[in-house]
C-alpha cells in the first residue's frame, strides 16, 4: 500500500479551527496519513471530524497549523487546485445530466479530449458495474446506484485522494452494507487514499486501515480497528467503540501493569491499568459483553462476581443476558446462541467470570 517513503503522504500539523476566534472546534490536530491508506474520522456529532475534512478539501479555512501533501502545504491552495475528490451524503449529481455526462463533467472542466472522456467514462461505468445505465438520469436510479455514480465521479479524474463525508448516511441498512463492500472493493482494486467521516462505528471498524476517534475537537485515539476495539486508551473510546460494561471501584495496588480494583460492593477485580491511573484512584473497570461468561465454564478465570439475573433476550445469532450487581450496576452479557446457553429465573443469582487481559481500569 505505498507510504514507505519517509515523507508522509498527507500531514496535519497542529491544526486548529475556530469560527468565533474564541472556542476551538478542532484543537491541535496532528496526524500523518500514508499513501493508499483508508483513514476514518469517527466521533459523535459536533466532535470536529467533518470540520477536519472540510479544511482538507479547502471548503473551510485553517485557523492555525498546516496541512500538506507530499511535503507541500495546501492550506492556502484553492479547493479546485488541490486535486482531491469529494463524495457527499446527498450525492450532488446534476439532475439534468445523464449518468455518462455526470461522470464526464470533472474531465471536461479539466479540458480532456472528448474521445478520452468517452473511454474513461466507459471504464468507470464498468468498474461500478453500471455499463447499461450511462443514458439514464439520476432521478431514474436507486439510492445505492446514485452513490456508486457519485463515488465513481469523484474517482474518475484520478485525484490524489478521496474524501467522503457520511456518504452512506441516507441509505437503509442492507444498501449501506452493500456500499461498504463496494467502496472497500474499489479501494483495494485502485489503491487510492481515503479520508472518510462517519459516526457509525460498525462502518468504521469494517472498512478502515486506521480510525481516529474524535471527541470535543480532540483525537482520543488513532489506531487500527482491532487495537481500538481490544485496547481502548480511555473510557470515552471504550464506550464509543462497541458495547461495554462499566463497574465502578477504587484502585488498590498496581503491579506489572495490573490494577487490583475494589468494587463498591466488595470483592476484587484484576484489570489492566490504563494510562494515567494510580493507586487509590477512583476508577471504572470496562469489560465487553462477549468477554463475560456465566459459570459453570470449562476454563479457569481471573475474575468473578456474583450478580442477580434480570432478563434474557433472544437476538438471533446470540442471546443477551442482563444481570445486576448489588450496588445496582447493570451488566450485559452476550452468549452465542447454542444449546448450552443457560436458563435463569428472575432474581436468581449467577456467577460472572472473565480474564484480566479483557478488562481495563480507567481513571474517572
Amino acid at each position: 500500500m505505498g507510504g514507505e517513503n519517509r515523507e508522509a503522504f498527507l500531514k496535519f500539523e497542529n491544526v486548529k479551527k475556530s469560527y468565533d476566534q474564541k472556542n476551538l472546534v478542532v484543537k491541535d490536530f496532528t496526524l500523518d496519513v500514508k499513501e493508499g491508506e483508508f483513514l476514518t474520522l469517527l466521533g459523535p456529532s459536533g466532535s470536529g471530524k467533518s470540520t477536519v475534512l472540510m479544511m482538507l478539501a479547502g471548503f473551510e479555512g485553517v485557523t492555525s497549523g498546516d496541512i500538506s501533501i507530499l511535503g507541500t502545504s495546501i492550506t492556502k491552495t484553492a479547493p479546485y487546485k488541490r486535486n482531491i475528490g469529494v463524495v457527499f451524503q446527498n450525492y450532488a449529481l446534476f439532475p439534468h445530466m445523464t449518468i455518462s455526462e455526470n461522470l464526464g463533467y470533472p474531465l471536461s472542466v479539466r479540458k480532456m479530449p472528448k474521445e478520452q472522456i468517452k473511454e474513461r467514462v466507459a471504464k468507470y461505468l464498468k468498474l461500478i458495474e453500471m455499463e447499461e445505465f450511462g443514458g439514464r438520469y439520476p432521478g431514474q436510479l436507486s439510492g445505492g446506484q446514485k452513490q456508486r455514480v457519485a463515488l465513481s465521479r469523484a474517482l474518475i479524474f484520478e485525484p490524489t485522494m478521496i474524501l467522503m463525508d457520511e456518504p452512506l448516511g441516507a441509505l437503509d441498512k442492507k444498501l449501506r452494507e452493500q456500499m461498504q463492500y463496494e467502496i472497500t472493493r474499489l479501494h483495494k482494486k485502485l489503491g487510492f487514499t481515503v479520508v472518510y467521516v462517519t459516526h457509525d462505528q460498525t462502518e468504521a471498524l469494517s472498512m478502515s486501515d486506521r480510525i481516529a476517534v474524535f471527541n470535543d475537537g480532540v483525537v482520543q485515539q488513532c489506531d487500527a480497528p482491532a487495537v481500538l476495539y481490544e485496547r481502548p486508551s480511555n473510557a470515552f473510546v471504550a464506550d464509543f467503540i462497541g458495547e461495554n460494561n462499566f463497574i465502578p471501584g477504587k484502585v488498590g495496588r498496581i503491579e506489572n501493569g495490573i490494577a487490583d480494583v475494589k468494587p463498591s460492593d466488595g470483592g476484587s477485580i484484576k484489570a489492566q491499568a490504563a494510562d494515567g491511573i494510580g493507586e487509590n484512584d477512583n476508577c471504572i473497570v470496562s469489560i465487553r459483553p462477549e468477554k463475560l461468561f456465566i459459570q459453570p465454564t470449562e476454563h479457569a478465570y481471573d475474575n468473578e462476581l456474583t450478580a442477580v439475573f434480570e432478563s434474557r433476550y433472544y437476538v438471533g445469532d446470540f442471546i443477551r443476558y442482563q444481570f445486576k450487581l448489588p450496588d445496582g450496576t447493570e451488566i450485559n452479557i452476550k452468549v452465542l446462541n447454542d444449546l448450552a446457553a443457560p436458563d435463569f429465573d428472575e432474581g436468581q443469582e449467577g456467577t460472572l467470570v472473565w480474564q484480566e487481559k479483557d478488562c481495563f481500569a480507567y481513571p474517572v
